[in-house]
C-alpha cells in the first residue's frame, strides 16, 4: 500500500511527524530509560554514624545495604571510646548501594603526652598552652602571694613535674598567686598628703587606692588628704595589695569640656 502525498505541504507535514518521533524516541532513551536502568534500586541516603558505636555500625549499615571501614583512630578527650567522630561520605549523600562508609573512631585509651611547663606563667597563657598540648583545665587555687602567676601545677591532687608523661585530655589543676599576699608592713600615713603624693606612696609600698571622698574640711588646704581607713599608728598592719580609703578637701575636679566655638 502506497501513501500517496497529494501535495507538498502532506509532504512537509509527513517529515514533521517523523521527525518528531525520532527527536521524542531520543528523549525517552536518554532522559528516561537510561537512568532508570542504571539508578533503580541503587540510590541510597547516608545516615548520621557520628557518636553510633563499632559494635552497632554493621547490622544497622547491613539494613541500609551500605558497607563501612575504619579509616583512622585518633582519641579526643570528652567523646566515648569506640564511637564515630566522623565519616565520610557525610550524611544526606546520596550514593550507590553496597557502597562503602569510611569511618573515624575515638581510641579506647588516651595517649600520653609530656606535661608542659606552666610554673610562673599567667592564667591566660598556661590555659593556652594546656589546650595546645590536648589537656584540660581543671580547678582553679588561689593562695596567699603577691603575684598572679602559676605556683604549683597538679595532676590528681599531686605536683605534676614538666616532662612526665599524663594521658591526653586529663584535667591539670593550677595553684596560683591571688595578687595580694601574707606579707603585713606599717599601715603609710598619707594625711596632709596630695592626692597624687598620696598615690606614689601607695604604689610604692604595693598597695592600692581604694575609695576616694571629697568633703570640706578648714584644717587642712584643699585638695589634700585629711582622712585615711586603716589609719596610720597605733601598730595597725595592711598586707601587701590590698587598698586605703582616702578622704581629700574639696570637690573633685570636672575635666573641662572643648569649646566648639573656637
Amino acid at each position: 500500500m502506497k501513501i500517496s502525498t497529494q501535495s507538498r505541504s502532506d509532504l512537509f507535514v509527513h517529515s514533521a511527524i517523523v521527525i518528531g518521533l525520532v527527536a521524542l524516541l531520543f528523549l525517552a532513551f536518554f532522559f528516561v530509560y537510561l537512568p532508570f536502568t542504571t539508578n533503580h534500586g541503587e540510590s541510597v541516603t547516608v545516615p548520621e554514624l557520628t557518636g553510633m558505636s563499632v559494635e552497632q555500625l554493621e547490622d544497622y549499615l547491613d539494613e541500609r545495604n551500605l558497607r563501612y571501614e575504619i579509616s583512622d583512630c585518633t582519641f579526643v578527650a570528652g567523646a566515648k571510646p569506640l564511637t564515630v567522630l566522623r565519616q565520610h561520605p557525610h550524611q544526606g549523600m546520596k550514593v550507590k548501594e553496597g557502597r562503602k562508609i569510611y569511618v573515624y573512631i575515638n581510641s579506647l585509651t588516651a595517649p600520653n603526652i609530656k606535661m608542659p611547663q606552666l610554673i610562673d606563667r599567667t592564667q591566660r597563657s598556661a590555659e593556652s598552652e594546656l589546650k595546645r598540648v590536648g589537656l584540660e583545665l581543671g580547678k582553679l587555687i588561689y593562695v596567699p602571694d603577691p603575684s598572679q602567676a602559676v605556683k604549683q601545677q597538679l595532676f590528681n591532687g599531686k605536683p605534676i613535674e614538666p616532662g612526665q608523661l599524663i594521658p591526653q585530655g586529663s584535667k591539670v589543676d593550677l595553684e596560683l598567686g591571688n595578687g595580694i599576699g601574707n606579707t603585713e608592713m606599717d599601715v603609710p600615713d598619707v594625711v596632709g598628703k596630695t592626692l597624687e603624693e598620696a598615690d606614689f606612696i601607695l604604689k610604692g609600698s604595693s598597695l592600692g587606692r581604694g575609695l576616694v571622698q571629697y568633703e570640706e574640711n578648714s584644717n587642712f588646704p584643699p585638695g589634700t588628704v585629711f582622712r585615711q581607713n586603716p589609719e596610720a599608728g597605733a601598730g595597725n598592719k595592711i598586707r601587701v595589695g590590698d587598698q586605703i580609703d582616702l578622704w581629700v578637701v574639696g570637690t573633685p575636679e570636672v575635666p573641662q569640656q572643648p569649646n566648639p566655638n573656637k
